[in-house]
């Protein structure tokens, strides 16, 4: 069950539980109280709270659930299931935050070594290329 604690700095913690490969996984994200996403979580655990049924107190005082009511509650809430990608994701970005590498990361991607900036220099040099020889079969057309 998703759960929700706000803090002063006007950021939300959403923390969901997921099942995967027949364990228990929970994914804790902060997000900003104002994102689409706080919202739609906050008003989704309004809708749970007032949909919750209203259990009534026993003669010790203790209050129990109501019944089969709960009890079929339990059995039909189906836990989300997460896909071996979004454990992969998820695992990577924790082992990140863990080794303090999200920044070195970030330099190193940026940079002339980065992956990206390879991609986009061989594509530029490529369509170059394209280009150029174009050209030349187009001069050789026109005579």
């Amino acid at each position: 069950k998703p759960q929700e604690k706000p803090k002063d700095s006007g950021k939300v913690t959403i923390t969901k539980t997921f099942d995967f490969a027949g364990e228990e996984v929970k994914v804790t994200k902060e997000v900003d109280s104002n994102s689409k996403e706080a919202k739609s979580f906050l008003k989704q655990q309004e809708k749970l709270q007032s949909a919750a049924p209203v259990s009534l107190p026993t003669v010790s005082g203790v209050k129990r659930p109501s019944g089969m009511s709960s009890l079929l509650g339990k059995i039909g809430a189906k836990k989300q299931k997460m896909s071996t990608l979004e454990k992969s994701k998820l695992d990577w970005e924790n082992f990140k935050e863990e080794e303090g590498i999200v920044e070195e990361l970030a330099i190193h991607n940026r940079g002339k070594d980065g992956y990206i900036e390879r991609k986009a220099f061989l594509e530029r040099v490529d369509h170059r290329q394209f280009e150029i020889e174009r050209d030349i079969r187009l001069s050789r057309m026109k005579p």
